[in-house]
């Protein structure tokens, strides 16, 4: 199977990515897919992806010409656009050790068909090399009941900051140098 991976650049790889989002929402993935395979928190629309595409772009993963992984790129200029993630961005400024010139991955998704088989790490790898010019620090936070997710991140490289909890959820943020 030949996986391509760069960077979103057409309006249909954006469209590609809120497809794939819809499918891996919390609100819409059973009980025990959440467990076993993990969830999506945020929904995008194409306005606000394509503006943060404008300022960084997404890492995408493609087969066949779709869109099957992806690592949202979140430039802190965006910190009050989405409102579930502004205490995220708080607690990032709040930190003893302050981060500088961080990029936050503001969402990760594989398409289930397209999970062990290493995309993930390429997502990653992917990004780090795409942003590692610009940004010293790559900053995430993962719902700490997603342990796929938490246990991915960890596996690839991420340390934990901190924790916290907001909107009645509790969540470990967590960091990845980008070199």
């Amino acid at each position: 199977m030949q996986l391509t991976y760069g960077i979103a650049q057409t309006t249909e790889e954006l469209a590609g990515i809120l497809s794939l989002q819809k499918k891996n929402l919390r609100a819409v993935v059973s009980n025990e897919d959440r467990e076993k395979e993990g969830f999506l928190t945020v929904s995008h629309n194409l306005q606000i992806l394509t503006e943060m595409n404008n300022s960084c772009p997404h890492v995408i993963a493609k087969h066949a010409n779709q869109v099957v992984g992806y690592t949202l790129c979140m430039h802190p200029k965006f910190g009050d656009k989405i409102p579930v993630l502004r205490p995220m961005f708080r607690e990032i400024e709040a930190l003893d050790k302050k981060v500088e010139k961080y990029i936050v991955m503001g969402q990760v998704c594989i398409d289930k068909d397209y999970r062990g088989l290493g995309v993930f790490r390429k997502l990653y790898e992917t990004m780090r090399q795409q942003v590692s010019s610009s940004f010293t620090t790559i900053i995430t936070e993962v719902d700490a009941t997603n342990t796929r997710s938490l246990n991915a991140h960890y596996a690839v490289g991420f340390s934990l900051l901190t924790t916290h909890r907001s909107h009645g959820q509790d969540w470990h943020l967590v960091a990845l140098p980008t070199t």
